[in-house]
């Protein structure tokens, strides 16, 4: 019972800390805004300038949904043609463009794709400190501008990066660097805020870029981290139970039980034994007694059968052989000592020694 109280006690814990918003347990506030997928009456994060698609402008009337923070590997732009992909193997960011063919004769015309730039986050080849690779989590497309998420173990950068690339690199127009591993980033339709979202050990980090002068000046944003704690089960019970005086019950049930368990099956298999020892036994005895029938049944013969037996034999004997004399010759030999018979030599050394 008071296990199962404990339990309760430690579920209830679960469920408040579960209801509990974020904003209010570490002082964050809520975010709200547009959806970077673009739902219907929500701009997409090129609303503003760009290459955006068009999308009509937020507006305050419409309601709250939440957004879906997910990591984005491909942005595809229909004006362009073009598509920005994460390359995982080379940790690189790649933009890839259709371009025409020019058809032969008798031949349709078709498009093919070609890489006009790409960006290295981090250089993986002869390292052996593969938790510090900085490889690429998401990229977006904002105010003609890409936007680069890339991180490792303890650390990540955002990146903005340009859409002409210079040979086959795309240029770098700022980054800003975070202490955390960071997963998925979402940025507001106009590219003045980037939220940066991680995890960590003990809980989970959320990361405010803003920057009122656009993209572009990345690199002089102002960063704030809100760092939120996950309450471990050692802590919440610690909480609910701070002098540890139901910790102690239960620990002491569950040692008396155990050890009644233990005292149970050691009484039990100590019956078991016994069993089967007086079954070997009543064996035993069982097989003991069978000789002793048939002695028993032996002594009921009578003296005459014996007698009978007895004259058989002696018959036997004198019809087989002849009439000999029988001389017996006894002699006494004296032999020399030798040492080969010598029963001390036999002994153990302690005694030759006494």
């Amino acid at each position: 019972m008071l296990f199962s109280g404990v339990v309760a006690l430690a579920l209830t814990t679960c469920l408040a800390f579960a209801q509990q918003p974020v904003g209010q347990a570490e002082g964050v506030n809520a975010m709200s805004g547009a959806t970077m997928g673009g739902h219907p009456g929500h701009p997409g994060p090129e609303g503003c300038a760009g290459h955006g698609l068009g999308m009509p402008a937020p507006s305050c009337a419409l309601p709250m949904m939440s957004e879906d923070m997910h990591p984005q590997t491909i942005c595809y732009l229909p004006a362009l043609k073009t598509f920005v992909i994460i390359d995982s193997i080379d940790c690189a960011v790649d933009l890839v463009r259709r371009v025409p063919v020019i058809a032969g004769e008798g031949q349709c015309p078709h498009d093919t794709v070609v890489r006009v730039g790409r960006y290295v986050t981090d250089v993986y080849k002869g390292r052996h400190d593969l938790k510090k690779i900085l490889r690429p989590q998401s990229v977006l497309v904002a105010a003609g501008r890409i936007v680069l998420l890339a991180s490792s173990q303890d650390s990540s950068f955002v990146a903005v990066l340009g859409m002409d690339a210079c040979g086959d690199t795309l240029p770098l127009l700022g980054k800003v660097g975070l202490n955390c591993k960071a997963q998925c980033m979402r940025i507001t339709p106009c590219g003045r805020e980037i939220t940066v979202v991680g995890t960590n050990p003990s809980g989970y980090d959320i990361s405010i870029i803003a920057m009122p002068e656009g993209l572009d000046a990345i690199g002089a944003a102002r960063v704030t981290r809100h760092h939120y704690h996950v309450p471990k089960q050692s802590e919440r019970i610690q909480a609910s139970d701070p002098v540890g005086v139901g910790l102690t019950f239960v620990a002491v049930i569950v040692v008396f039980f155990v050890l009644m368990c233990i005292a149970l099956i050691l009484k039990f298999y100590g019956k078991a034994i016994q069993n089967v020892q007086k079954k070997k036994a009543m064996k035993a005895a069982a097989a003991d007694a069978a000789p002793v029938q048939t002695a028993v049944a032996a002594s009921d013969v009578s003296g005459e059968v014996y007698a009978a037996i007895a004259a058989a034999i002696y018959l036997y004997d004198e019809e087989m052989h002849d009439e000999e004399n029988t001389i017996i010759t006894i002699q006494k030999v004296e032999r020399a000592w030798t040492p080969w018979n010598a029963k001390y030599y036999n002994m153990n050394k302690y005694f030759n020694n006494k």
